[in-house]
């Protein structure tokens, strides 16, 4: 399948474990779960790590689109 376009690639993460970078260099990890066209994230079972430590466990997150500097496939 190929990607043409950026949301593309986020729909086909969508149910897996994803790890998401915000601009204070915190790090999220979780099963994404639904994206919005300003890369809005919500992500299940989630944990907050900072330097690559699991911190605290979250469960269900929403990440505003404009904090979030990577999202990359665990």
């Amino acid at each position: 399948m190929e990607t043409s376009r950026p949301l593309d690639a986020l729909n086909r993460a969508r149910d897996k474990k994803v790890i998401v970078e915000l601009k204070n260099q915190k790090q999220f990890i979780g099963k994404l779960k639904a994206f919005d066209i300003h890369i809005n994230v919500v992500l299940e079972d989630a944990e907050e790590r900072v330097d690559g430590e699991m911190k605290r466990k979250l469960g269900v997150v929403f990440l505003r689109g404009d904090t979030i500097t990577i999202i990359s496939p665990e």
